[in-house]
């Protein structure tokens, strides 16, 4: 299978994370390189995070966390390896300024800070029509 980026290909980008239907957060990657991804999603009607045509705070940490999982999965499918299973280890701050509406198309920037023996420490920032609306340091593990 080759994806050049970026890529919207929903199928491509789910076999990149663990999460499945209905708890994908992720549609896009935009950049990859070891240090940095970009990731997009669009917040579509029945979403489970979704409430009274809100995103929840909720489903942005989970967006950012899937965004950092789309960063380890690409990297494996580099390298030609079974992505391994990860989740969030510790959300050290989280800030959020403004909840997405239906339809929205956020883009998130996952920086990594440093990553040794399965621990990732990220800064993620999440934008809607290129302002931050969120912003977190968080802690993923790998098993």
């Amino acid at each position: 299978m080759e994806n050049k980026l970026p890529t919207s290909d929903q199928n491509f980008v789910e076999s990149l994370i663990p999460q499945r239907f209905p708890f994908v957060m992720v549609n896009s990657i935009a950049e990859y390189s070891e240090s940095h991804l970009v990731s997009g999603f669009e917040v579509k009607e029945g979403n489970i995070f979704v409430q009274d045509g809100i995103f929840q705070a909720s489903g942005l940490v989970e967006h950012q966390a899937q965004s950092v999982a789309l960063h380890t999965g690409y990297k494996f499918y580099l390298l030609g390896k079974e992505a391994p299973t990860g989740y969030i280890g510790a959300i050290k701050t989280f800030e959020a300024t403004a909840l997405p509406k239906l339809s929205d198309q956020l883009i998130s920037e996952v920086s990594i800070i440093n990553e040794m023996m399965g621990v990732t420490l990220v800064d993620i920032v999440t934008k809607l029509n290129d302002e931050v609306i969120a912003k977190s340091q968080m802690k993923t593990v790998v098993m």
